[in-house]
């Protein structure tokens, strides 16, 4: 379903349950803008928003590059857009079934390692036939989440691997992860610092050079350069440390879907200072808990009309029974606001839709196309979120 905006949308449905609200210019743009920055293969990292909505979006945008981690991703994406796209193992933990399964149903040819244990398994089932790129553990910036504590080998093993897969007679690539909502992009350089003086160590060609995701988006509150600083840091590095010679990749997740999903939740209850809303950190809102990010609302009534009222600050309760599932902080909305008014939690495209459960019973399953302008990027602020206490 397609609306003209959230307005003609809440006159069709009168929805009671949360839906998501696709803005496809948003994504298509955002796709473009980085596509057309970035001097290399843009892989969207499919585990962000596997929405198809949002893949044809980003697709219609110029991405033909697809970081899976999973089989069933990798059907997804072959299942959408056939062999006219890439798509790229990129999880350095596979079964055997599926790197099989990868390379003779759908031809997959690059794979990322970080142990001798996974480049063994990938050369006893698929041969030669691939490209091995090994991720290398960074050490933790100013990132939200540092993704090396799970992934990654240490400078020292990642050159003896490289060196290892070279013998053994694969092209090898070097990829990392600075980690997710990196707010400096120097982390970048020196990653690319790290990858240069391991590729030194091991004394091999490099093929390809991943600088991962971690690209951020501008939160509510979060100040963070924008995305052209990032992409000039890591040319700056490019040339600085000699990898002009390589394919340079990057692996975006955020940066492309954040702006292309609103979530449009309602209050069923309120109780004094306290919202009960049908959507939570169970639904597609659990990372305003895990990383504490904090985004625009705007509420309404049916037909558009205002909750009245001057701000109050309120607490936001989810759906299930759960006492966690609650909104860190205190929300500012209109004083007037009650049962049956809605809220839209705007700047949720990433990471909502991809984890939400059915805990309790409570489902979000309604999507629909909004064409109207994301409201968060507007200049002036509808709503404003306070800090943690």
């Amino acid at each position: 379903m397609r609306y003209k905006n959230i307005t003609a949308m809440v006159a069709d449905l009168n929805p009671d349950r949360p839906v998501v609200c696709l803005r496809p210019a948003e994504l298509e743009a955002a796709a473009q803008k980085l596509v057309s920055l970035f001097p290399g293969d843009v892989l969207y990292a499919v585990k962000c928003n596997p929405l198809p909505g949002v893949l044809r979006a980003l697709h219609r945008g110029g991405v033909r590059h697809f970081d899976t981690a999973s089989l069933n991703e990798v059907e997804l994406i072959r299942g959408m857009f056939g062999r006219g796209v890439t798509p790229y193992f990129n999880h350095p933990v596979k079964s055997r079934q599926a790197i099989k399964a990868a390379q003779e149903e759908h031809g997959l040819r690059h794979y990322v390692i970080d142990t001798e244990d996974e480049l063994d398994k990938i050369e006893q089932v698929v041969g030669k036939d691939a490209i091995i790129t090994v991720r290398l553990a960074t050490a933790a910036g100013l990132a939200l989440q540092h993704m090396s504590s799970k992934f990654g080998a240490p400078p020292a093993e990642g050159a003896r691997l490289l060196r290892m897969a070279s013998q053994r007679g694969y092209p090898v690539g070097i990829a990392f992860h600075v980690g997710s909502q990196c707010k400096d992009p120097e982390d970048y350089y020196r990653a690319i610092k790290l990858a240069a003086q391991v590729r030194d160590a091991a004394g091999v060609d490099i093929d390809i050079l991943n600088v991962g995701g971690g690209f951020p988006a501008p939160y509510l509150g979060d100040d963070v350069p924008p995305i052209e600083e990032y992409v000039s840091t890591v040319i700056r590095a490019v040339e600085d440390f000699g990898f002009q010679g390589s394919r340079l990749q990057c692996e975006p997740g955020r940066a492309l879907a954040v702006d292309g999903c609103s979530i449009l939740t309602q209050v069923h209850l309120r109780k004094d200072r306290t919202l009960y809303i049908n959507d939570g950190i169970f639904g597609t809102l659990p990372e305003l808990v895990y990383l504490k990010l904090r985004v625009k609302l705007r509420s309404f009534r049916k037909g558009g009309a205002p909750v009245p009222g001057p701000l109050g600050d309120f607490t936001l309760y989810g759906p299930t029974c759960d006492p966690v599932d609650v909104m860190p902080g205190v929300w500012q909305l209109p004083e007037g606001i009650q049962e049956g008014d809605w809220v839209e939690i705007g700047q949720i495209g990433a990471y909502s839709t991809a984890i939400t459960t059915s805990f309790n019973g409570f489902t979000t399953e309604t999507i629909v196309d909004i064409d109207e302008p994301a409201f968060w990027n507007e200049s002036e602020e509808p709503v404003r979120i306070l800090a943690t206490a």
